[in-house]
C-alpha cells in the first residue's frame, strides 16, 4: 500500500519579486554597470548644480582668451580645463550647462512621448475594433512622414523656444510605445483577472491604471531607457543644423556645430562636447540593455 502523497507547496507569490530584486542588487551588478551609474551620476550630479560648480560664466566671451588649448595639449593656462571656444568661452562650463539643456529636453520629451504613445496604445488595446483601427491607422500615417518636416513645420509655426523644441521632441518615437503597449494589453487582456476585474463592474480606466499597466510596466520601463539616446542625439541633432537650441544658450549639439569650422586647428571645441554626447549614450544603453536582460522573466536566476 502506497503511502500519503505530500502536498505540493503552494507558489510564492513574492518570489518573483524577491529574484528581481536580488538581480538589481547592486552587488549583483556587473562591474560595467556599476561604472556605468557612477559615470552617470557624477555628470547628472555636474548637471543639476552646473550653476554652482561651473567655474566660469557658460555665456561669458573673451576674444583675448579664444580657442585655448585644454590641459592636455601644450599651451594649456591653468585656467580652462577643457579649454576655449572660438569665442573665449570655457568649454567645460559650457558642456556642464549643455547637459543640462540638453538631457532636460531629452528627459522632458521622453515623457511627453512615452505619455502620448502609452495612452494611445492602452486605448486601442482596450477598446478595440474601430478604435484600435482608427489608432493604429494614424499611427502608421506618422510613421510615413518625415519626422523633419515635421519639426521645421513646428519650428515655422511656434518658434523655437524649449517648451517648443520639448514638445517637437515628444513627438518621435512616440509611435514605438503606442505599437508596444497595444501588443502587451491585447495579451494582459485575455487574462482570468481581468475577466473577473470586468465582471465585478470595474471601469476601463480602473483596469487599464489598476491591471494592465502594473503588468507592462517591465517593457515599458526598457524601452523608456533604449530610446533616450535616441531622443538625445535627435536634440542634439537639430541643434547642430541650428534649428534647436539658440545661442547663446549652451547645448551640446549647438556646441558641435560651432566647432565644427576649428576641427583643424582647434579640434577640441567640437570634440568635447561631442565625447559628453557620446558617454551619456553609452551610459544609458549600456544600462537599457542590462534592464532588458533583469527584467526579462525568461532569464532564469
Amino acid at each position: 500500500m502506497s503511502g500519503p502523497v505530500a502536498a505540493s507547496a503552494p507558489p510564492d507569490p513574492h518570489a518573483g519579486a524577491d529574484a528581481l530584486r536580488r538581480r538589481l542588487s547592486w552587488r549583483r551588478m556587473p562591474l560595467t554597470i556599476r561604472a556605468c551609474l557612477a559615470l552617470g551620476l557624477l555628470l547628472a550630479l555636474g548637471a543639476v548644480f552646473a550653476p554652482w560648480v561651473a567655474p566660469h560664466d557658460p555665456v561669458a566671451t573673451s576674444i583675448l582668451e579664444k580657442l585655448k588649448p585644454p590641459f592636455f595639449l601644450e599651451g594649456y593656462d591653468g585656467t580652462h580645463w577643457l579649454g576655449t571656444d572660438q569665442l573665449g568661452r570655457d568649454l567645460y562650463s559650457r558642456c556642464l550647462h549643455g547637459i543640462r539643456v540638453s538631457v532636460g529636453i531629452a528627459l522632458l520629451g521622453l515623457v511627453v512621448s512615452a505619455v502620448v504613445g502609452t495612452a494611445a496604445g492602452l486605448v486601442a488595446g482596450l477598446l478595440g475594433g474601430w478604435v484600435d483601427r482608427l489608432v493604429m491607422m494614424v499611427v502608421d500615417v506618422f510613421i510615413t512622414v518625415p519626422f523633419l518636416l515635421l519639426v521645421l513645420v513646428g519650428i515655422a509655426a511656434f518658434g523655437s523656444d524649449i517648451p517648443v523644441l520639448i514638445l517637437l521632441v515628444g513627438l518621435a518615437r512616440w509611435e514605438s510605445y503606442a505599437r508596444i503597449v497595444r501588443g502587451q494589453v491585447l495579451q494582459v487582456r485575455e487574462m482570468p483577472f481581468i475577466e473577473a476585474s470586468r465582471s465585478l463592474g470595474a471601469s476601463t480606466t480602473w483596469i487599464a491604471l489598476r491591471h494592465v499597466l502594473p503588468n507592462i510596466a517591465s517593457p515599458l520601463i526598457v524601452l523608456l531607457t533604449l530610446n533616450f539616446p535616441s531622443i538625445l542625439l535627435l536634440e542634439s541633432s537639430l541643434s547642430f543644423l541650428g534649428i534647436g537650441v539658440q545661442p547663446p544658450t549652451a547645448s551640446l549639439g549647438r556646441m558641435v556645430g560651432d566647432g565644427r569650422d576649428h576641427l583643424i586647428f582647434a579640434w577640441w571645441v567640437a570634440v568635447a562636447p561631442a565625447m559628453v554626447i557620446v558617454t551619456i549614450t553609452f551610459i544609458v544603453q549600456m544600462v537599457g540593455d542590462w534592464l532588458r536582460d533583469v527584467l526579462d522573466v525568461r532569464v532564469d536566476d
